[in-house]
């Protein structure tokens, strides 16, 4: 109990040091987004990684706290989606290369023996696709670290009813190291997440899931999946409607209904709570997998009335901006439009062309 309390504050102390002390450098890299007419740093979730692994990793060197092989592996991995998704921030990288990396990296966490090769295969996509989940969720101010923080706790309580005691001291490392980073990410934020802390949390959150619920009954334990993603879920329905780019993420929507930034984000959190807690009780006997319908029906009913929801850019716009100049040069430039003229259509500039009505031939 001391140690679970020790490591938590030196997480959460840690991240939101690194958050505050890595503005800087990531301003200086012009790693930044643009967030409502605000240039904002990307190298929250660096913090977040670092914040995570070193307090992690040193409760395991120093056997206070030992993670196993297993989970050691997995927080690797996470480390290696994280790397992936840095990537992404700092450049353009093809669309195939994110889900491929994800799912090579998640082939190393899933225990192929207690699921078996369907399953397991299964389980693989689930993982990057709760990945992507999250880094749609980053998008927005406060959201990610949020429905991160609801998540990890109540899968560290599935771990420690399993006695996965590794596994439950990485989540509430976790959980602990995201409420740092939510000191400077809540509305209006100081920095960001990126990709790299997205991918590092959806990823560690969907393979920590997976691990301990495998090799029990089907039903209660896909029940208690869906219940504890149920968020990132809805996020990734509304993507799949239709919707293309910020227009089909949850908290710009929101927006539109006409909450405010931080009230977006206070409704995203309260629903992954109750997800989680329907999630939880589930997975400790409190509950049926029939519950889980409760939540298909909310998050169905969610789902369908934000559909019907103009989305409007809230989002961020990643843009590098030159240090040394200071000008901003965005990766997708507005189009502008030409004039209109009398008439209903839009009359181009010829070089040459001389102005005013083209004089007639005379007729013979």
């Amino acid at each position: 109990m001391l140690y679970g309390i020790t490591a938590a504050t030196s997480a959460l102390l840690l991240t939101a040091a690194l958050s505050a002390l890595l503005r800087l450098p990531a301003l200086r890299l012009g790693a930044v987004e643009r967030r409502r007419g605000r240039v904002v740093p990307l190298f929250g979730g660096v913090a977040v990684v670092a914040g995570t692994g070193i307090v992690a990793g040193v409760g395991d060197w120093t056997g206070v706290a030992r993670l196993g092989a297993g989970v050691g592996v997995l927080l690797l991995a996470g480390v290696g989606a994280a790397v992936l998704g840095l990537v992404g921030d700092l450049r353009p990288v093809p669309r195939a290369v994110r889900p491929a990396g994800l799912a090579v990296a998640a082939a190393f966490v899933v225990p192929y023996g207690e699921l078996g090769l369907p399953a397991a295969l299964l389980a693989i996509v689930w993982i990057v696709l709760v990945a992507h989940a999250f880094a749609a969720l980053g998008h927005a101010d406060g959201v990610m670290g949020t429905v991160g923080v609801v998540t990890a706790f109540a899968l560290g309580g599935c771990a420690a009813a399993e006695i996965m005691d590794g596994l439950a001291a990485l989540l509430s490392v976790l959980a602990a190291a995201l409420t740092g980073f939510l000191m400077h990410n809540w509305p209006p934020a100081r920095t960001v997440s990126g990709d790299c802390g997205a991918l590092f949390t959806g990823f560690v959150l969907a393979s920590a899931a997976v691990v301990v619920h495998a090799g029990r009954a089907p039903l209660p334990s896909v029940a208690a999946l869906f219940a504890l993603t149920a968020v990132p879920t809805a996020g990734l329905a509304l993507g799949l409607l239709g919707a293309r780019g910020r227009a089909g993420r949850l908290a710009p929507r929101l927006r539109r209904l006409g909450l405010t930034a931080q009230g977006a984000a206070v409704v995203i959190g309260v629903a992954a709570f109750a997800g989680a807690l329907v999630g939880l009780l589930i997975d400790l006997g409190r509950l049926g997998p029939g519950a889980a319908l409760w939540v298909a029906g909310g998050t169905l009913a969610a789902v369908l009335a934000l559909s019907r929801v103009r989305g409007y850019g809230s989002g961020g716009t990643r843009h590098r901006e030159t240090p040394s100049a200071g000008a901003t040069a965005v990766f997708a430039a507005p189009v502008v439009a030409p004039p209109r003229v009398k008439g209903g259509g839009a009359r181009r500039a010829v070089p040459g062309r001389r102005k005013g009505p083209r004089p007639r031939t005379p007729v013979a």
